[in-house]
């Protein structure tokens, strides 16, 4: 079988969300154990405490319905805003801060994380997908797995 463009596109798309999705839900599961440690950072920035509970919704919801590609650019922007929320409540006095051990940039995770869900928005699930299966309507907007594949 000949990989077209739009073959290597959607496999790329879907390396995307296992990658955004998929190692972001091994955060959501670690939540699950003990959310204290959100509800304290979300006390002490003046927040009331069931905004906690939202990081349920952007690490582990968001992430399981951009790796299995359905309402994948809802997801994106969901997630994308839970990781900003990250940095500006439990990390912004980071944000000028090289981490001394690694060199890197010290919420170079969570960039990495939002930029990730930014694209997945803007690129949108791809055929190997449930937003893009043929029998649903959302797949019209898709482009085809293939150059001679038609749409219904």
């Amino acid at each position: 079988m000949e990989m077209t463009k739009s073959c290597w596109d959607d496999t790329g798309k879907l390396l995307l969300r296992i990658a955004i999705g998929g190692l972001m839900l091994f955060h959501g599961i670690a939540k699950i154990m003990s959310i204290d440690p959100i509800i304290k950072i979300v006390k002490d920035n003046g927040l009331p405490e069931y905004f906690a509970y939202g990081v349920y919704v952007g690490e582990m919801l968001a992430p399981a319905l951009i790796l299995i590609g359905w309402w994948t650019r809802l997801a994106s922007i969901v997630f994308a805003f839970n990781m900003a929320a990250s940095v500006l409540l439990a990390r912004r006095g980071d944000v000028f801060v090289i981490d001394k051990d690694s060199g890197g940039w010290a919420i170079e995770i969570n960039v990495l994380y939002f930029l990730g869900a930014l694209a997945i928005f803007f690129l949108g699930a791809g055929h190997y997908s449930i937003d893009g299966c043929p029998w649903r309507s959302s797949a019209n907007t898709a482009a085809s797995p293939s150059p001679g594949a038609k749409q219904s």
